[in-house]
Order: structure tokens, then C-alpha cells, then sequence
């Protein structure tokens, strides 16, 4: 009982740090995109974000990757072995080193290629793309090469260093804004240059920061074939299922391209900015949870694991339902007031993509726990080739002339699907009770959306839009969100432990007067 309380404290201490950071960046985040979209303009942004899309990648293929060691090197550590640490810490940056490298190697030929024979960018901006392609590829490569760095202060928990890391990376990103801004160079060659040194001082910090507090990441001669054998395996289908995720956000990006030109990709590109600051919310809450969900697999305690995957799951759609229905809502006017300028279609595409997020957070700690098994080969074989359906769907639909927004319906209807699919994998894997997922998580996520809709929906369907509407939809939206929460969303025993700590600070509060 003593340890699920400390892991319980531990769990919510580094929430409270994780989301002080992303309240932080999200703030400055929101600025940045503002002062680059209008000092690139919509044309070079559009050609940044289909070009060199590979920075945005990088949440996608080394976080997944950063999982995938961080589930190495947490479950050595729920299995208190130390011997092996060092040996596998070396091993993982092994892997990473030859991932790069071929990533380099493929990217130099093959996506060049891509870049000068398809992609719709205007002769005269074509040297500036080229610029940014190439500096993209680079910061691909550095992020790359740092992900087991990265994974180990994860896997410790030391989520204090990972919010002071991540708030000089945003202010570092605000700095770059604003000497574009006033550079009589070409603005995008000098932006994507300027990032490429600031992700190498990032990957530098963190470097440095392991090296010197954790033992296990002062890399040694020793290689264990065994352990290169596992981690290879399966860093190798982490990959994988990575690449079909690229596949349907960079991949969609150069669709939208090819059929629509590059003004829809700074909408596209906008929309993803947002998602990105929002989700930032939380995937900090997840990665919290992760290594505890991860030890209490490698522990043998699998009641205490589904728990975790089912509140997990749960609060963490809470969270994007508050921060994002008051955005669904008043998307528009939010939008003009933030930009100024916003490019056509960005509007339709915010909204869907917030859709597909509420859809795809309710499947991470399930991520994790499939990961926690080790066994991923099924899985990953399974999962990668429904999600690699988007892909060819949405060309036939372009085809056929629909919409550029039908690529989010074909996206939010084949996760709908995976979703499903992983449930079941679940059960096969950790012996996962499909059941208490429909009860503890999917019947409350259900009725609370319902429930903290009704309020703002009949603002905004009854009122004219303007200043007046936006504020009573969004304390609608609060209120909403709050009260059905608290009443439809949450067990018994959940409301109970937030109204004991609540009146517990109210306690201390008048002890102190």
C-alpha cells in the first residue's frame, strides 16, 4: 500500500512539473508560430511544412522509439537490475547511431529525388527548399542519436530536468522567430539553419545532463548479443509501426501538396502547430504514468497496471476535451485573432484534427502496456497495416475529387478501428480485461462529451459570432466540461479522494490564517 502511494505522489508530482513546463511553452509556442507565419509568409511557411516536415516527424518517430528503450531500460529498473544497464544503454545508442545513418543515407537520395520531381514548389523558392530539406534531415538525425538519452530520464522519472530542457527549447525557438523577423536574408534558409543549431545544443544538454547523473549512460565496450538481438528486434518494428504514422501525417502533407499546392499546407501546417501545443498537455500526463504502468508489468502486478491503462486513458481525454472544446466551438474567431492571417481550409482542418487527437489519446497507455510485454511482432504487423490504409484511401478519394479534409475522415475512421483492434491485442498480450475498458473508460468518455456539450451548443447555434458569443461559449464549455467531469465521468471513489484533497487544502489554507 506504501508503494502505490509513492508512486501515486510520484505520478503527480511529475504531472504538476510537466504541465508547469507545457503551460509555459504552450503560451510562447502559440506566439512563435505567430511571429514565423508572418515573417515567412504563407507561401515559404506552405513549403516549410510539406519540405521539411521532418522536423514535425521527429514527436512521432523518436518519441516512438524513445518508448521503445524507455520500456528497455524501466523494466530493468522495476526489475531492480542495474547489471545489465549499462550494457543496454550502450546497446540502444548503438541501434540509434545505425538508424540515423541509414535515415541519412536514404534521405540524401531517395527524398531528394521526391522533393525535385513531385512536390508542387515554385522554381524560384526551390534553392530555399532545398536548404530546409537538408537542415531538416540533419535535426532528424540529431534527435535520433539523443532518444536513449532522452528515454533514460523518462524511464528515472527525473521529469524536473525534462521540463527545464523543454522550456529553453521554446524559448530558444522564439529567439530564432524573431531573428528571422528582422534578417534581410532569405527568411527560410536562415530559419532552418538557426534550427538546426538549436537542436544540436538541445541534443547536447541532454547528452551532457545523462552522462553525468546516471551511471547506465556512460557508454561502455561491452555489447551482449542477446540484448542487441532483442532491442534490435524490437526497435526495429517500433520502427516500423513509426514509419506508417509518418506515412499519414508527412505522407498526407505531400498529398495535399501534389493536389492542392502549398497554401493548403500552411493551413495544414497551422492546424498541426495547435495540435501539437495542445496535446503537449496530454502526452505530459502520459509520460508520467508510463514507467509506473511499465514497472508494474515487469513487477508482476497486473491489477495495478490496468488500472493505470484505464485511468490513464480516461483522464487523459479529459484533459484534451477541456483544453479543446472551447477551441472546436470558436475555432474561427480564435484563429484570426491568434494569426491574423490564416490561410484557407485551416479552420476545417484544426477542427478535424482535434477529432482524430481525442480519438488517438485514448489508445496511448494501451501503447505502453503492449510495449511493457515485449512482444510486439503481432502487433505491430497487425496494427501498421490497418493504419497504413489511410494513406491509399485518401489518394483514390483525392482522385475521385473529394475534399483536401477527407484525408481527417479517412484518418479518425481507421483509428476508430485500431483502437478496437489493440483492445483485443491487449487481452492477448497482458491479459488486459477488454470489459473494464468499456465500463471504466469508454461508456464515461461517451456521456461526459455529450453531457459537456449540450450548454455551449446552444450558444453557439443561437447567438452571432463575436466577442460576446466566444465568452459565453467558452465558460459553457468550462462548465461543461467541469461539471460532467466530475458528476458522469469519475467513479465513487475518484470523487471521493478529490473532495477529501480539496477540503484537506481548504484546512491548510485556514490553519495558515
Amino acid at each position: 500500500m506504501s508503494d502505490n502511494i509513492a508512486n501515486n505522489k510520484r505520478i503527480a508530482k511529475n504531472t504538476v512539473v510537466l504541465y508547469i513546463r507545457t503551460f509555459i511553452t504552450m503560451l510562447v509556442s502559440l506566439y512563435t508560430s505567430r511571429v514565423v507565419l508572418n515573417s515567412l509568409g504563407i507561401e515559404n511557411y506552405g513549403i516549410y511544412c510539406v519540405v521539411a516536415g521532418f522536423i514535425s516527424m521527429l514527436t512521432i518517430l523518436s518519441g516512438s522509439l524513445s518508448s521503445s528503450i524507455s520500456r528497455f531500460i524501466t523494466y530493468e529498473l522495476g526489475k531492480k537490475n542495474s547489471s545489465n544497464l549499462s550494457v543496454l544503454f550502450t546497446t540502444s545508442v548503438l541501434i540509434q547511431v545505425s538508424i540515423a545513418a541509414v535515415v541519412l543515407i536514404v534521405g540524401e537520395t531517395l527524398g531528394y529525388y521526391i522533393i525535385n520531381s513531385f512536390l508542387q514548389i515554385p522554381a524560384s523558392r526551390l534553392d530555399a527548399a532545398t536548404w530546409a530539406y537538408h537542415c531538416s534531415l540533419l535535426i532528424f538525425t540529431i534527435n535520433l542519436v539523443y532518444v536513449p538519452y532522452n528515454a533514460s530520464i523518462i524511464a528515472h522519472e527525473r521529469m524536473t530536468a525534462f521540463a527545464y530542457v523543454g522550456i529553453l527549447d521554446v524559448f530558444l525557438k522564439l529567439l530564432i522567430a524573431f531573428v528571422i523577423s528582422k534578417s534581410e536574408y532569405d527568411k527560410l534558409i536562415v530559419y532552418s539553419i538557426l534550427l538546426f543549431f538549436q537542436a544540436l545544443l538541445i541534443a547536447s544538454i541532454y547528452i551532457l545532463y545523462c552522462r553525468k547523473n546516471f551511471n547506465e549512460c556512460k557508454l561502455c565496450r561491452k555489447i551482449d548479443r542477446k540484448i542487441l538481438k532483442s532491442m534490435t528486434s524490437f526497435a526495429g518494428w517500433a520502427f516500423l509501426t513509426s514509419s506508417a504514422s509518418v506515412l499519414n501525417t508527412q505522407g498526407l502533407n505531400m498529398l495535399i501538396n501534389i493536389y492542392f499546392g502549398v497554401v493548403l499546407n500552411a493551413a495544414r501546417g497551422v492546424a498541426s502547430q495547435v495540435e501539437a501545443v495542445v496535446l503537449k498537455f496530454v502526452n505530459d500526463f502520459t509520460t508520467a504514468i508510463n514507467p509506473q504502468i511499465i514497472k508494474n508489468y515487469a513487477d508482476g502486478n497486473l491489477s495495478a497496471m490496468n488500472v493505470l491503462i484505464c485511468r490513464g486513458a480516461k483522464f487523459s481525454y479529459f484533459l484534451l476535451l477541456f483544453l479543446s472544446l472551447p477551441v472546436l466551438f470558436e475555432a474561427d474567431i480564435l484563429l484570426h485573432w491568434w494569426l491574423g492571417l490564416v490561410p484557407d481550409h485551416t479552420v476545417n482542418f484544426f477542427r478535424l484534427t482535434m477529432v482524430a487527437s481525442m480519438l488517438t489519446v485514448l489508445g496511448n497507455t494501451g501503447v505502453t502496456a503492449c510495449m511493457a510485454s515485449g512482444n510486439i511482432k503481432k502487433y505491430t504487423i497487425i496494427l501498421t497495416s490497418i493504419g497504413l490504409l489511410v494513406f491509399p484511401l485518401t489518394i483514390l478519394a483525392y482522385e475521385l475529387g473529394l475534399p483536401a479534409e477527407c484525408c481527417y475522415i479517412i484518418y479518425i475512421l481507421i483509428y476508430l478501428v485500431i483502437t478496437i483492434v489493440r483492445l483485443f491485442l491487449m487481452k492477448q498480450l497482458v491479459r488486459f480485461p477488454i470489459l473494464m475498458y468499456v465500463n471504466k473508460v469508454v461508456f464515461p468518455v461517451v456521456v461526459t462529451t455529450i453531457a459537456a456539450m449540450i450548454l455551449p451548443l446552444s450558444s453557439y447555434l443561437f447567438m452571432q459570432a463575436g466577442i460576446l458569443r466566444f465568452l459565453l461559449t467558452t465558460v459553457l464549455c468550462i462548465l461543461g466540461t467541469v461539471c460532467g467531469v466530475f458528476l458522469l465521468g469519475l467513479s465513487s471513489g475518484e470523487r471521493s479522494t478529490i473532495v477529501k484533497a480539496v477540503k484537506n487544502k481548504l484546512l491548510c489554507v485556514r490553519g495558515h490564517y
